[in-house]
């Protein structure tokens, strides 16, 4: 009996797609989408479809961008919308060169520490709160859009946000993953302050799958943008809008705020990695957290280590939370600290940080001193006939954000503020007019300086690691786009946040959540080697792809089997 449970058990760890694919893909749940004149990946069928009817309009990769997110924010507002920030990197194939644009929103001008650390005591908290008034920044998505369609869209606004437009007057039918986390999301942010309930639900209660949903307050706010430009939100009606719903209801966020609001074009930071460039944008994100890693895993040969194998696995988990305490204390806004990207991503910082990796387990890690040395989110990528490649992500933080809707709007405002430290001594503690620690990452990867793909994984802290993760799938373990995104993931929780004081470190070596497919063997080869395991249900990120096939001329597309979405190309 106790044989035939262990085999039992041990097939039930069987890739069941190792068996049943002819193409012998072991992990892949469909093939790739492969089309020449142009591809979208979007986390929802029918943001896809819009993508692809802008490339067929004579939109460019950026104009497809858009139009996408902006059906998102109607269809995925559980991840994201107009009242959240976005970045973005764009190939510009006429250039051959690679843009970057941090669109995130500051901090309000008028709510000093001091203030808020009153706020926080009348509410007996240490930290900021995930909902309501108090984490609120400015909305910085709508100016994104506009610098990114001013520098590379080819047909009107008014073009690009019409789907968007048509779909939130007359309806959608609401999708599987994304009823789910409807669902979580409205007990709590219903209380809130504004229209939350008479938005974002039907009869009081969230659209069930398959429910036909609608939104015309955002088809008014979308019809603004498309006639009025970016000013329309953040000088004219819907500024005025916020700031008097602020004032009428104890916020902070002013109509000054919104109009002295800019995005930012920055130059993205990159390392290479066995002939291949992962290209990632600078703090205030936690981009650099996936190069540092590679940096630090470029000492071992992963290549040698079977995919998922004990070995494999612990390796790059000790890489993660050597280059976690970093992100927790050294990242923030650079406009309010002298952050130095040169030094974390040097290669003798990494080489020093890799050889604190043994063969058990760490249970305390903290961050380095590289100064000592020399040296819910939804993500799309969209890609033209032209050659030009977008990868892009946008967020309201916690899935719907503050829960705060503006009446008459149709969004909900971010709570991004609440990952600000109140540590006066931290990097990332709360100043006004200051960007929040950042977690949505795009990525892009070049090969001998061409494109070679735009990549995403969604997800929180699941990002960085899901970026090498993948990256590593293709390079070391010979995964196609698709099979790299569906092929079984891990990542690793408890180690420091950037909200936390600037003292604390890694004390208990966190834990790893594994998803079901892992060998049971591998389990319990990590747990000899100190490490906490566990089995999670969710969390895992969720990636889109785009691959440019240089020798064939074609586009391969690839969304993962965790979302609602898909890839589609012509």
């Amino acid at each position: 009996m106790r044989m035939f449970l262990a085999v039992l058990f041990s097939i039930s760890f069987i890739p069941v797609d190792a068996v049943d694919r002819v193409t012998g893909k072991a992990f892949a749940t469909r093939s790739e989408v492969i089309a020449q004149n142009g591809m979208v990946a979007t986390s929802q069928p029918l943001a896809t479809q819009i993508g692809v009817e802008i490339l067929k309009q004579g939109g460019s990769a950026i104009d497809a961008a858009i139009a996408a997110n902006a059906a998102l924010g109607l269809m995925e507002p559980t991840g994201c919308g107009i009242g959240g920030d976005l970045f973005a990197l764009v190939w510009s194939a006429k250039e051959q060169k690679l843009y970057g644009l941090n669109a995130s929103g500051r901090s309000p001008a008028g709510l000093s520490y001091k203030q808020l650390q009153k706020e926080l005591d009348q509410l007996g908290r240490e930290d900021l709160p995930p909902y309501g008034m108090l984490p609120i920044s400015v909305p910085g998505t709508v100016d994104g859009w506009f610098e990114l369609h001013n520098k590379f869209g080819k047909l009107p606004m008014s073009n690009i946000l019409k789907p968007a437009i048509d779909y939130a007057e007359q309806g959608f039918p609401v999708s599987e993953l994304i009823a789910y986390y409807w669902n979580r999301s409205v007990p709590r942010l219903s209380p809130q302050p504004g229209t939350f309930k008479e938005t974002f639900t039907i009869n009081g209660k969230a659209p069930a799958k398959g429910q036909i949903f609608r939104n015309p307050d955002l088809a008014n706010t979308y019809r603004l943008l498309a006639k009025q430009g970016r000013d329309a939100f953040y000088k004219g009606e819907i500024a005025q809008n916020i700031d008097r719903f602020m004032k009428q209801e104890g916020g902070y966020l002013r109509y000054a705020d919104l109009a002295n609001h800019t995005s930012e074009w920055v130059e993205p930071l990159s390392v290479e990695y066995k002939g291949y460039r992962l290209w990632e944008l600078p703090p205030n994100g936690q981009g650099i957290a996936a190069l540092q890693m590679l940096q630090i895993l470029k000492q071992f040969d992963l290549s040698a280590m079977p995919f998922n194998s004990t070995q494999s696995i612990h390796t790059m988990v000790e890489a993660k939370k050597l280059v976690f305490e970093d992100r927790a204390k050294f990242y923030a806004d650079p406009d309010f600290n002298n952050i130095s990207t040169q030094h974390l991503l040097s290669d003798s910082y990494a080489k020093q940080r890799a050889k604190l990796i043994g063969k058990r387990s760490a249970s305390r890690v903290d961050a380095g001193n590289p100064a000592l040395l020399s040296g819910d989110t939804i993500y799309l990528t969209t890609a033209d006939k032209e050659g030009n490649m977008v990868s892009l992500i946008q967020s309201n933080y916690r899935g719907m954000g503050s829960g705060v809707v503006v009446p008459g709007t149709g969004f909900g405002l971010q709570d991004r503020g609440q990952l600000f430290s109140m540590d006066k001594q931290h990097a990332n503690v709360y100043e006004p007019k200051k960007r929040p620690f950042h977690t949505i990452i795009p990525a892009f990867v070049t090969h001998k300086g061409k494109p070679f793909m735009s990549y995403g994984v969604m997800g929180g802290a699941m990002q960085p690691q899901g970026h090498v993760q993948v990256l590593i799938n293709m390079i070391d373990y010979g995964m196609n786009l698709q099979e790299a995104g569906d092929a079984t993931r891990w990542q690793h929780l408890g180690s420091t946040e950037p909200t936390e004081s600037h003292s604390k470190y890694l004390t208990d070596g966190g834990y790893i959540e594994l998803e079901s497919s892992v060998p049971y063997q591998t389990v319990q080869e990590l747990m000899l080697k100190g490490h906490k395991v566990r089995y999670g249900h969710g969390g895992y990120g969720g990636y889109q792809a785009i691959m440019w096939d240089a020798e064939n001329k074609v586009y391969y597309g690839a969304s993962e089997s965790r979302k609602d979405g898909n890839a589609a190309g012509f």
